[in-house]
C-alpha cells in the first residue's frame, strides 16, 4: 500500500483509511507492507511493524524544491518512495495499492517492477474539489495525473457512489469498485459517562471546501439562543488565515476557538464532551469524520453533500442541512443542543449504523475481493 500520509503523520481521512484497512487485512492473514513519506525527518526511517503491518517511510525533505509547487514535490517524493523498495530484500507483492494521485508514480513503477496489478483508491478528485471544473495550473496537472492513474490501474476503488459518479464523469476509469471507508469504534467510544456541554465541535483539514466558514456564520446567529454555547474548530490548512478573518468579521472570536492541530487524545476528549459535532463540508467524497463522530457517540449535524448524505440519509443517526446554508445550520445545531431526547436517539442509531455497515473487517474483506479479482484477471 502506498500513501502520502500514515499515522502518526495524519493530515486527513486518507491516513485513517489506510491505517484501518491495513490493520484489518493483516488480522485476516494477509502480508501487508505500507510505504509512506517522512516529510519532516521526525519519524524513524527504518521499517517498523505496527499491528502486524510493516511500515516504511521515505525521507523527502528536499529543500531546493519550491514549497509552492505541490506537483513537483509530490513527484520527487514518489521517486524517494520507489527507491526505498530496494531496501526491503527479496519481498515481492502480489498487488500494489496506491491511494490518491500522491502515490501514482510509485504505484505505476512498482506495478511494472514486480509485474503486479495496480489498484488505485480515489479518495477525492481535483475536479470535484473545484466544483466540477479544473482550473489552469497545478489543478490541471493534478487532474492529468489522476486520469493517468485511472488508466494505468487494473481497478479503481471509490468510497461512495458520489465518488464513483465523479470518477466516471471526469477520469474515464476502466473497472470501478465501491468500497466504503470504515472506523474502529473502540478507538473513539467514550470510556465512561461524560456530561455533554453546549460545545460545538468541528475538525479536519482547513480548506475552503470543508465549509468551516459556514459554521462561523452559524455561530453568529446562535449568540444568545443557546446559553453558554461555544465552538472549537480543530485542524490546520491553507484556508486558516481566511477562516480567522471570517470569524473576526462575524464578531464571534469570543465564541469560536480555532485550535489548530489537536492530538488524538485531546480530540477524543472534546468529542466526548461536545453537545454537537458539525461537519459543514461544501464538498465531501465520503466524510470519515462522520464515522468518527458517530463512534464517539457525539450528536452530529452534517451537510447534505456527497458521501456524507450517503452515510446518514435515512438512518436518523445524524441531522442534515443544506450545504452553505448558515441559517439552517444554526437552527439544526440549536435543535440538537436543546432536545436531549433527540440527541440520545441519534446516539443509539449511530451505533447501529456503524456495526452494520462500516466495520474495518467487512471493508478489508471487500478490498481483498478486489485484489483477488485483479490478480485472477492478470
Amino acid at each position: 500500500m502506498l500513501t502520502r500520509e500514515f499515522p502518526p503523520a495524519s493530515i486527513g481521512g486518507v491516513a485513517a483509511h489506510v491505517d484501518g484497512l491495513a490493520g484489518a487485512l493483516a488480522r485476516s492473514g494477509h502480508d501487508v507492507v505500507v510505504f509512506s513519506v517522512d516529510n519532516d525527518g521526525d519519524l524513524a526511517a527504518h521499517a517498523v511493524t505496527v499491528d502486524g503491518v510493516r511500515v516504511h517511510r521515505a525521507r523527502t525533505d528536499l529543500p531546493w524544491l519550491p514549497e509552492d509547487d505541490e506537483v513537483l514535490r509530490t513527484a520527487s517524493a514518489n521517486n524517494q518512495m520507489a527507491a526505498l523498495v530496494a531496501t526491503i530484500g527479496d519481498w515481492r507483492p502480489d498487488v500494489v495499492h496506491a491511494h490518491d494521485w500522491h502515490t501514482a508514480w510509485t504505484g505505476d513503477t512498482l506495478s511494472a517492477l514486480f509485474d503486479a496489478p495496480l489498484v488505485a483508491t480515489f479518495h477525492s478528485t481535483e475536479r470535484g474539489r473545484h466544483g466540477g471544473h479544473v482550473p489552469e495550473g497545478a489543478s490541471s496537472a493534478i487532474n492529468a495525473v489522476e486520469a493517468w492513474l485511472a488508466y494505468r490501474s487494473a481497478a479503481q476503488v471509490c468510497c461512495s457512489r458520489f465518488m464513483m459518479r465523479e470518477l466516471l464523469e471526469g477520469l474515464d476509469p476502466t473497472n470501478v469498485e465501491l468500497v466504503p471507508n470504515g472506523v474502529d469504534p473502540r478507538v473513539w467510544e467514550p470510556t465512561g459517562s461524560t456530561a455533554r456541554e453546549p460545545l460545538v465541535l468541528a475538525w479536519g483539514r482547513v480548506q475552503y471546501e470543508k465549509g468551516f466558514q459556514v459554521l462561523a456564520q452559524a455561530m453568529a446567529l446562535l449568540r444568545g439562543r443557546v446559553s453558554g454555547i461555544r465552538c472549537v474548530i480543530a485542524g490546520r490548512g491553507s484556508y486558516l488565515p481566511e477562516l480567522q478573518s471570517q470569524v473576526d468579521i462575524e464578531g464571534v472570536s469570543d465564541l469560536v476557538n480555532l485550535a489548530g492541530f489537536v492530538p488524538d487524545d485531546e480530540l477524543r476528549s472534546l468529542l466526548h464532551r461536545a453537545g454537537c459535532v458539525v461537519i459543514p463540508s461544501l464538498y465531501e467524497p465520503f466524510g470519515i469524520v462522520a464515522l468518527e463522530a458517530l463512534a464517539a457517540e457525539a450528536p452530529t449535524v452534517a451537510a447534505r453533500t456527497g458521501g456524507l448524505a450517503e452515510i446518514i440519509e435515512g438512518t436518523d443517526a445524524a441531522l442534515l442541512f443544506e450545504p452553505g446554508n448558515a441559517r439552517q445550520l444554526a437552527t439544526t445545531i440549536e435543535r440538537v443542543l436543546t432536545d436531549r431526547a433527540l440527541a440520545r436517539d441519534m446516539q443509539t442509531k449511530g451505533r447501529e449504523v456503524l456495526r452494520s455497515r462500516f466495520s474495518w473487517d467487512a471493508i478489508a474483506t471487500a478490498t481483498a475481493a478486489v485484489y483477488e479479482s485483479v490478480i485472477s484477471d492478470r
